[in-house]
């Protein structure tokens, strides 16, 4: 039976996973990489472009390989045809993203609703 992970929380919504973070602060690489095994299962279970949408609300911290698992997860998520939005990212957080040009790569939303409104 698959070990249950309770990093994230994905809740379905039709053809959308949403996804929500359970760790304030995303930092150690054991964490990052269960968390990366979860959003590439969502991505990997079909071909017909699965939607991801991550909301950060809960989260304070992300060190850079969470930028670097997300950026990985981008990719899987475009070669699928799918679509990924984050949404609900602190101002701090959002910082390291214009500083690291992420936020060109990612489709940022300013809350969950408007994420949603825009697949």
């Amino acid at each position: 039976m698959p070990e249950q992970t309770t990093r994230v929380k994905v809740t379905k919504l039709g053809n959308l996973n949403l996804v929500q973070f359970a760790d304030r602060k995303i930092l150690d690489e054991l964490a990052i990489q269960e968390i990366q095994d979860e959003l590439l299962k969502l991505v990997g279970e079909r071909d017909d472009g699965s939607r991801l949408l991550l909301s950060f609300s809960n989260v304070d911290h992300l060190s850079s390989a969470a930028l670097g698992m997300l950026i990985t997860l981008n990719k899987k998520v475009k070669e699928k045809k799918g679509a990924l939005k984050l949404s609900d990212i602190k101002p701090q957080i959002y910082e390291v993203f214009k500083i690291t040009r992420l936020n060109k790569m990612f489709e940022i939303y300013d809350t969950l609703d408007q994420a949603r409104a825009s697949l």
